[in-house]
């Protein structure tokens, strides 16, 4: 099976503008992701996904594969989607660009479920959460799981209810990282958006609407993200660097 891993990196963002290009450790963000992504054995090829000529240039500078896309997408997976389309690939990873501590045997392990699994639609990742102010934190998403380690449901809100004060409930955090089957994603883009997608703002909650598999890897890794000009210094203590 051949997959491929897409990094998204647009420009436009409500919290920090140019965010990609924010210097992380002397290096763009977008770059320290890509390198992350290259550590990865499982890919058979990496790609910056952009509508911006800044970020292209930027990549293009440091190695990286980049694919033009449309300005106009509602979303990471239709930027995804757009690239997949012109891809010999069986499947492709949606790996966050803001994710510069994002683990690479982590990538490996979703790439190899999907080879694994020829009937499985989706793949992604959790965590189990233990910060109570993440329970009912609308921002951190959480997922209850099936036996078989297939998600149930996601959602903003805390789940699941602990009405038992006995009961100890386990509370998986929802990482954003995602694997599909390409002939999967190529469909999935063309659903409208189902109820709950839209009451809870989780597009991956169409697919479960729909019918899809979702199955979750346990990870202990979770990753610092970049979501505003503060994270920046978090991230470079978190590599040892000082300014």
């Amino acid at each position: 099976m051949n997959i491929v891993g897409i990094i998204p990196a647009r420009w436009n963002s409500t919290r920090f503008p140019g965010k990609p290009l924010a210097l992380i450790a002397g290096k763009p963000l977008v770059q320290r992701v890509w390198e992350q992504c290259a550590k990865a054995k499982e890919l058979d090829r990496l790609i910056i996904a952009t509508d911006d000529e800044r970020i292209a240039d930027a990549a293009a500078d440091f190695g990286a594969e980049v694919a033009m896309t449309r300005p106009d997408h509602p979303s990471g997976s239709d930027r995804l989607a757009e690239v997949a389309q012109g891809l010999e690939a069986e499947a492709v990873l949606n790996i966050q660009g803001d994710e510069p501590l994002i683990d690479p045997d982590l990538i490996d392990r979703l790439a190899a479920t999907l080879r694994c699994n020829s009937t499985l639609e989706m793949v992604t990742a959790a965590t189990v959460s233990a910060d109570p102010a993440a329970l009912d934190n609308p921002n951190v998403v959480k997922v209850v799981l099936a036996q078989n380690g297939d998600a149930l449901y996601f959602s903003r809100s805390r789940i699941p209810y602990q009405r038992d004060l006995g009961a100890s409930p386990v509370v998986y955090r929802h990482q954003g990282i995602y694997g599909y089957r390409r002939d999967f994603l190529l469909q999935f883009v063309r659903w409208p958006q189902s109820t709950l997608e839209k009451t809870e703002q989780l597009e991956q909650l169409r697919a479960l609407e729909n019918g899809a598999r979702i199955r979750v890897l346990i990870t202990e890794h979770e990753a610092q993200g970049v979501d505003s000009p503060e994270d920046v210094a978090i991230v470079e203590r978190a590599l040892g660097w000082s300014r």
